[in-house]
């Protein structure tokens, strides 16, 4: 095999772990290590975290990352950061960012083009190859274009079956906790999931909870989201507060006393499909969830209308303004939540409510109500608990 290079191109958090991982891992695995090279190249992206390249080198099969900061020089010129070497033969690999991306960079390197398409599949006359999520994409295209497309599934399901399970010994009744990894989400959702783990605590003190740390999440941060002090949404859930103890397992303790436990090893599948159901944010957990088939009950509290300034596009831009931006940021969610569909990516999948999604100004104790009822009768699913309660 001559030697190549497999040029990919991501942005954000979710992308680098649930697209990027699975799929240089099975590059690896089918193409080892003696002729081929890695390498990612990050783009901006208004959600991310900043830890994206150090969670890229994290992964043993990828060589080199470039920072998203030198993007542009790159793109526009095709000069990198270190001035890297590029092979005669390569790969412009999609995973994220804007599809007219691997277009420019294929033609600067003259390497062939190949996009990952979860919804929708542009620039198909300069793009060599598709890889599509579902067949309705494909099936769009005109004709003369159907041949570079195939329908290669879910990527972030693939990434939720990577893994074995693990965690021998945990408890049966262990609730996860997935507030989410963004500012955004995490100021409502940190005090907000201790409340209702409080609530159900004292209800059922055998019961453990367990909050799996994204890994662009650092443990100081994730604590000042559980301290009133510094969160001043937290008065909306009762003012629930939590100090970080460190130690071998470090956790969260709340003033009553109970311990939330932080995961910090990443991917946590062998964590999470051992917990009898989770209380989590919207996003791609929804999916690693289903994909490990753990019960959830997906919440997405709107107390702080102008919390979520994170969207892409003139509605980020308009939500960060100066001044104006948190009138901004209020209206646009408001607009926004009167157009909400299925959130979870089970129910996207399903086309139909098959996990609850509870949306509004969330009371810890009804979502507790809600989840000791799946407690006590854990043959309900969390959905028909919901039909009920």
């Amino acid at each position: 095999m001559p030697a190549i290079d497999i040029l990919i191109l991501s942005n954000g958090p979710g992308e680098v772990t649930t697209w990027v991982r699975p799929v240089v891992q099975a590059l690896r695995e089918k193409l080892g290590c003696n002729q081929v090279r890695i390498t990612l190249v990050l783009s901006p992206c208004p959600n991310a975290t900043g830890k994206e390249a150090a969670i890229a080198r994290s992964y043993p099969e990828i060589d080199r990352v470039q920072e998203p900061e030198h993007f542009w020089r790159f793109l526009l010129w095709g000069h990198t950061a270190e001035n890297w070497d590029w092979r005669d033969r390569g790969v412009v690999l999609f995973l994220g960012g804007d599809q007219i991306f691997p277009v420019l960079i294929g033609k600067h390197l003259g390497y062939r083009t190949v996009v990952y398409a979860e919804w929708s599949a542009r620039w198909q006359r300069w793009i060599d190859r598709f890889g599509v999520m579902k067949p309705e994409i494909s099936a769009r295209v005109p004709q003369k274009y159907a041949h570079k497309f195939t329908v290669v599934g879910d990527l972030m399901v693939e990434a939720g079956g990577v893994g074995g399970v693990g965690g021998a010994g945990i408890s049966n009744e262990l609730i996860g906790l997935l507030p989410g990894s963004k500012p955004a989400k995490l100021a409502q959702g940190v005090p907000l999931t201790l409340a209702i783990a409080e609530y159900i605590h004292a209800v059922r003190p055998q019961t453990r909870f367990v909050i799996p740390v994204a890994p662009t999440l650092d443990l100081e941060t994730l604590a000042r989201f559980a301290d009133p002090h510094q969160n001043p949404v937290s008065h909306h859930f009762g003012s629930v507060a939590a100090e970080l103890i460190r130690g071998e397992r470090p956790l969260l303790k709340t003033s009553s006393g109970l311990c939330v436990e932080l995961w910090t090893r990443s991917p946590a599948y062998d964590l999470l499909s051992q917990c009898s159901f989770c209380l989590t944010t919207v996003g791609a957990n929804t999916a690693e969830l289903g994909a490990l088939a753990v019960p959830m009950i997906v919440l997405l509290p709107t107390q702080q209308l102008d919390a979520m300034r994170a969207w892409d596009g003139l509605p980020g831009l308009l939500a960060n303004l100066p001044v104006v931006g948190t009138g901004m940021a209020k209206m646009i969610n408001w607009l926004v939540l009167q157009r909400l569909g299925l959130l979870a990516w089970p129910n996207r999948w399903a086309q139909s409510e098959v996990v609850p999604e509870l949306v509004g100004l969330l009371q810890p104790q009804t979502v507790a109500e809600l989840a000791l009822d799946f407690l006590n009768h854990p043959e309900k699913t969390p959905t028909n608990a919901l039909e009920t309660a």
